[in-house]
C-alpha cells in the first residue's frame, strides 16, 4: 500500500501561518491511512519519523508569500523554494528539502497564499485550507495548479 506522510508546518499564533497546524487538527480528526504531524515551526525535528516511515510520498504544508492574492494554493516546484519566503521557521525549507530527498523519492511542497501574519487564521485562508484538505483527504491533490 501507498503510504503518504503530511508535515504540517506553521505557527499556531502567526494569523495565516497557523494554517499547518489547523490542517493537521482536521485530518487527524478523519479517518485516514495517513500519517499527519503538526510540525509546528521546527519541522526538521521530524526527519528522523519520515526516516523510519520512508513514506512514498512526502507533503509539506505551510504558508508562503508568492505574490498571489490571499488564498491562493500552489505546489511549489523545488527550484522555486529558494527564491521565495515561505514562512517563519527555523531552516530554510530549501535546506529541509535537500536532506528529505535523501530519504523520500517523492515530495511535494504546497503553498498556500497568507493575508495576515498576526491575529487569527483569515477566512479566506481557512477556507482555501478546508478545500486543500478534501484533495488531500482523496489524493487528488495533482489537481492544485503550480506555481
Amino acid at each position: 500500500m501507498q503510504t503518504t506522510l503530511l508535515m504540517c508546518i506553521g505557527n499556531r499564533d502567526g494569523g495565516d501561518d497557523s494554517l499547518g497546524p489547523y490542517i493537521a487538527d482536521k485530518m487527524n480528526k478523519e479517518q485516514t491511512n495517513d500519517l499527519i504531524i503538526d510540525c509546528g515551526t521546527t519541522p526538521e525535528n521530524y526527519t528522523a519519523l519520515v526516516k523510519q516511515k520512508k513514506p512514498d510520498t512526502l507533503i509539506l504544508i505551510d504558508a508562503a508569500e508568492m505574490n498571489q492574492p490571499p488564498g491562493t494554493t500552489r505546489i511549489i516546484p523545488k527550484e522555486k523554494i529558494g527564491t521565495m519566503h515561505i514562512s517563519t521557521h527555523g531552516i530554510p525549507l530549501s535546506i529541509l528539502i535537500s536532506y528529505l530527498e535523501r530519504e523520500v523519492d517523492h515530495i511535494i511542497i504546497i503553498g498556500i497564499q497568507p493575508k495576515q501574519m498576526s491575529g487569527p487564521l483569515s477566512t479566506v485562508v481557512k477556507k482555501s485550507a478546508d478545500q486543500l484538505i478534501e484533495l488531500l483527504k482523496k489524493h487528488t491533490y495533482e489537481k492544485i495548479p503550480p506555481l
